[in-house]
């Protein structure tokens, strides 16, 4: 019998966290090793599965190094920050690591690049499979529509996100600047205000909502004339991001160093 992957879950007092931590108690392949947050938090030296009426055994710690000792994966949904301390203390333990995190500087990107020559990591900014799927057709639509058509990147999200555009929209981007054969730092535009002029051809422009409850909305828009494309998904439950980053967990499980995404997780290159 195959012995369950013990995951450590950081952040696992939030929204996020909540979520992933009722996959991993649902799910027989895995096994809640720690469950990881802030020094300050008021959940702390309560047991995990309080709010779903069970006793897990697994208090509500701080203490990385602690959490980390045996573990085989840490599933990662906070801050940039966070997400630092938490891939060097990953480092130290030769500990599997998934971040779905998102807003990182191209430092902190380079630094996981890095990491993963040492560790095997799972870096998605959607962990969905859904959103998988369509960063994959929104890089054969651009290829195939490469004359003649505009790409707008429209997303939304709760009041509470705080980095624009959604890393997902990001990555959508990169994917339609793939497909045009260009990089989206040379194409992209974040903001129109005021008399702009016409829009320039091989563009990808973005457009960022925040409001309500809206766990996330994201469509690219591939406009001609005389018709457009529109490529679209929406998540109505965090479940569907925790289930794709458990999966990645479980992908990773023979994996020994490596940086991965949601695409080779899924196999679909």
């Amino acid at each position: 019998m195959v012995k369950p992957l013990k995951v450590v879950i950081a952040g696992c007092s939030g929204r996020m966290g909540h979520a992933l931590l009722e996959g991993v108690f649902a799910d027989g392949e895995l096994v809640l090793h720690a469950a990881l947050d802030r020094a300050d938090n008021p959940q702390l030296g309560r047991d995990a599965g309080e709010q779903f009426g069970r006793a897990s055994g697994i208090k509500v710690i701080s203490d990385i190094d602690f959490a980390l000792k045996d573990a085989d994966v840490l599933v990662d949904f906070t801050r940039p920050e966070a997400s630092m301390a938490y891939l060097a203390a990953c480092q130290k333990h030769q500990v599997k690591m998934i971040i779905g995190t998102t807003g990182f500087s191209v430092e902190e990107k380079q630094a996981i690049e890095a990491a993963s020559k040492n560790i095997a990591i799972v870096f998605a900014p959607n962990m969905s499979v859904g959103v998988t799927l369509l960063i994959n057709l929104v890089e054969q639509a651009a290829r195939v529509l490469n004359q003649g058509y505009d790409i707008e990147v429209v997303e939304m999200h709760h009041r509470h996100k705080v980095d624009a555009p959604s890393g997902t929209a990001l990555r959508l981007g990169e994917a339609a600047a793939y497909g045009l054969g260009q990089d989206l730092k040379d194409c992209a535009v974040y903001a129109r205000e005021g008399v702009t002029g016409e829009r320039e051809a091989g563009k990808i422009g973005f457009a960022t909502l925040r409001g309500g409850d809206v766990v996330g909305d994201h469509t690219v828009v591939l406009a001609g004339i005389g018709e457009r494309v529109e490529l679209t998904h929406k998540a109505s439950s965090r479940a569907t991001f925790a289930l794709g980053a458990l999966r990645a967990a479980k992908y990773l499980a023979d994996k020994t160093s490596g940086l991965y995404d949601m695409r080779d997780v899924l196999g679909l290159r």
